[in-house]
């Protein structure tokens, strides 16, 4: 499929469902700023798959994953009911789960270890992940278990909205919140289960967050958030296992190194959002107000490497000549200037009686441009009203 070896082709396959899967369905958890949660859910499985073991006495993949999912999902549902019945933080329920849970996993996996079963070898792969022992069998079943759960996602992507961004309001139409809230951490162990395999239980809540913050940084509506996530999560997948396999590392860390680059490169570039686009936006804006401070009253402006700046600015601009007074430009910029000023102050002073046909922002740099002519207008009448 991949043009590359069996071995190889499978891990590409299996970390492609993971990405896909994981970016979906983690976006309900990280949303819901619940994505602790995860990383505890993550960590319960161990338990699940020991027991699976020890009541099967075989590494069936299919048993060992119904047993890391009926943990994880005991684990979830135990933390809201510790939260809930036990007035307790949630953050500290996560904490009482993940550690009680994850002991008693490290407890069963020494003790199958110590039984000398050699059926019980690569049991801990389930710890660390091991991507390379898949099977093409094994890639099926997560690939079924992330199908069933994608399309329970389209089907009820309304309701599942609506819990998600409003539970009172969901409550108030008549909608099942808690069985909904239910099913949206149901859909996360799916997620979880599914990559345990590929990335091991304690790098899996990476492969949760790292689509949802990408995308977040990239879109505001939900739905486009989702189709970014489950985009993200793929390219971070096949890229990070493609990486692996080329350097013969483990496929699991690399997967999570190239999601954590492309989340960093996310939060520093993205468009409007990014630290660096805001950085750039804010020293722009001090840039302009120096220039206005120079604009309006250049014979007050005293020193400084900001106003110096400014000056040469307005003087590459035509605004100021070489001795620093304005030109003809220069106080027409300076009397519009003044303009949007006083508009500002009219829009704080009388804005609540200016009829809009609409929901607008206004912008105090340029009032007309955010408002219309007509809302400036009806400013202006206000405004000389009040001061006759």
């Amino acid at each position: 499929m991949f043009g590359l070896p069996y071995t190889d082709s499978v891990v590409v396959a299996g970390a492609l469902v993971l990405g896909l899967t994981s970016g979906v369905l983690g976006a309900f958890a990280v949303l819901r700023q619940r994505s602790l949660v995860g990383d505890a859910v993550a960590h319960s499985t161990l338990p699940g798959v020991c027991v699976a073991f020890l009541v099967s006495g075989v590494k069936d993949v299919p048993g060992l994953l119904v047993g890391a999912a009926v943990a994880g999902l005991v684990a979830a549902l135990l933390m809201v009911g510790i939260e809930r019945a036990g007035r307790i933080r949630p953050d500290a329920a996560i904490g009482v789960v993940l550690s009680g849970f994850f002991a008693l996993g490290v407890v069963l996996l020494t003790h199958i270890s110590n039984s000398q079963d050699s059926d019980q070898a690569g049991l801990e792969n389930y710890l660390f992940g091991q991507a390379a022992g898949l099977l093409e069998s094994d890639v099926a079943v997560m690939a079924a278990l992330g199908a069933a759960a994608l399309a329970v996602v389209l089907v009820l992507r309304r309701v599942l909205a609506t819990t998600l961004f409003d539970a009172g309001y969901a409550g108030s139409i008549g909608l099942p919140v808690r069985v909904l809230e239910v099913l949206m951490t149901a859909l996360l162990v799916v997620a979880i289960v599914i990559g345990v395999r590929v990335v091991g239980a304690i790098l899996m809540v990476a492969m949760l967050v790292v689509p949802t913050v990408t995308a977040r940084q990239l879109a505001d509506r939900f739905p486009v958030v989702l189709g970014l996530a489950a985009l993200v999560g793929a390219v971070v997948g096949v890229t990070g296992s493609l990486l692996a396999t080329r350097a013969a590392l483990p496929t699991g860390p690399v997967v999570v190194l190239t999601g954590f680059t492309i989340t960093l490169a996310a939060v520093l570039f993205a468009p409007g959002r990014g630290v660096v686009w805001r950085a750039q936006r804010l020293a722009a804006r001090r840039r302009r107000v120096r220039r206005e401070a120079v604009l309006g009253a250049p014979e007050l402006v005293r020193g400084g490497l900001g106003d110096a700046l400014a000056r040469a600015s307005l003087r590459r601009r035509g605004l100021l000549d070489a001795d620093g007074r304005l030109t003809d430009a220069g106080r027409a910029a300076a009397a519009d200037l003044a303009d949007r000023r006083e508009l500002w102050k009219a829009w704080l002073a009388h804005g609540a009686e200016v009829r809009l046909p609409d929901a607008r922002e206004p912008d105090p740099v340029d009032l007309r441009a955010s408002l219309g002519d007509d809302a400036v207008a009806q400013l202006r009448a206000l405004a000389s009203g009040a001061r006759s």
